[in-house]
C-alpha cells in the first residue's frame, strides 16, 4: 500500500507464492481501506463484499464489454482512470525490481523473504523521501 501522493510505502504484506492472490485479499486489506485499486486477481463478488464490507470502494480494472462502441468506450475511459492510479503502484514494484534486487528472492522462505522485501521498501522511501524534500533551486 503506498500514500497515493508522493510514492512512499505505507504497509506490505507478503503472501504465499502456492495460494492465488485473490484468495489473500483479507489479510492485505487494511482496516480503513478507503479507495482499493487493484489488478484483476481481485476482481469478482466476494472481493467486492469484503472491501465494501470493511468501508472501502472498490475500483478494478475492467475487461471485456457487450453493447458495442459506447460501451468500449466507457470500459476504455474507466480503465485509463484507474490506470492512473495503479500505475504509480506498479512504477514501485518496477524499481524494486531493477534498482534494488528483487527480480529473485534472496532467501528461501516466508518470514524471510518479508523480511528482504521491508528492507527494501525501508531503503525505497528513503531515497524517496529525498528526492521529495530536496530544496527546489530558484
Amino acid at each position: 500500500m503506498d500514500d497515493g501522493e508522493g510514492g512512499i510505502v505505507r504497509a506490505i504484506e507478503v503472501t504465499p507464492a502456492n495460494v492465488h492472490d485473490g484468495k489473500m485479499l483479507g489479510s492485505v486489506l487494511p482496516q480503513e481501506p478507503g479507495d482499493v485499486y487493484a489488478d484483476l486477481a481481485y476482481v469478482g463478488d466476494a472481493n467486492r463484499q469484503h472491501i465494501l464490507a470493511a468501508g472501502g470502494r472498490p475500483f478494478p480494472p475492467a475487461r471485456g464489454t457487450w453493447g458495442g462502441e459506447a460501451a468500449l468506450r466507457r470500459l476504455e475511459t474507466w480503465n485509463r482512470q484507474v490506470g492512473r492510479i495503479r500505475g504509480r503502484v506498479e512504477k514501485i514494484f518496477g524499481t524494486w525490481k531493477r534498482s534494488y534486487g528483487l527480480r529473485r528472492a534472496r532467501y528461501r522462505g516466508l518470514a524471510r523473504f518479508g523480511l528482504q522485501v521491508r528492507l527494501t521498501a525501508i531503503a525505497y522511501n528513503l531515497r524517496r523521501a529525498a528526492t521529495i524534500l530536496k530544496p527546489v533551486p530558484a
